[in-house]
């Protein structure tokens, strides 16, 4: 793989990134620094990137497995807060209080419901949500489903 074209690919794809550190982390220097970390680990593995996947495919299970990965060896102390923190506008239809009450809502999920309901809310296939955590195509169906109404529970919708 041409390395020059990797700062490109992150710029166009840093979204995903952002959306996964704002999930697994709650400071915005523990979000940086698995921002950081995340690159690192994407620019070790890009030249064994075949393009078998799709690039954003690529990256999730990269980013995942660094957050998973990164999580389970600082064993960081939990705090919990009233207020998510800061991020910037991403121009969606979904207003801040929304966006808020979602965030929440998903920081209550286990880790792996975590990555399959990001994977979800970016429009990904169940085939691709199977192919980046590894499972089933059906078994993603199955805990979609589940997901869904536990974030329903938490939301009292």
């Amino acid at each position: 793989m041409d390395k020059s074209a990797f700062p490109g690919i992150i710029q166009q794809h840093q979204g995903i990134l952002h959306k996964l550190c704002r999930l697994y982390r709650d400071s915005r220097e523990d979000r940086e620094d698995l921002f950081q970390e995340m690159i690192y680990q994407l620019w070790k593995s890009y030249p064994s990137f075949a393009g078998n996947a799709r690039i954003s495919t690529w990256i999730y299970r990269v980013a995942l497995n660094t957050a998973l990965a990164d999580f389970r060896r600082k064993q960081p102390r939990i705090t919990y807060t009233d207020s998510l923190p800061d991020m910037p506008d991403q121009g969606g239809g979904a207003t801040s209080v929304q966006q808020d009450q979602l965030f929440a809502a998903l920081k209550q999920l286990s880790d792996a419901e975590k990555a399959i309901i990001a994977l979800y809310l970016e429009d990904m296939s169940y085939q691709e949500i199977a192919d980046i955590i590894g499972i089933d195509e059906n078994y993603v169906g199955v805990k979609l489903n589940r997901i869904k109404s536990k974030i329903k529970n938490i939301l009292k919708l």
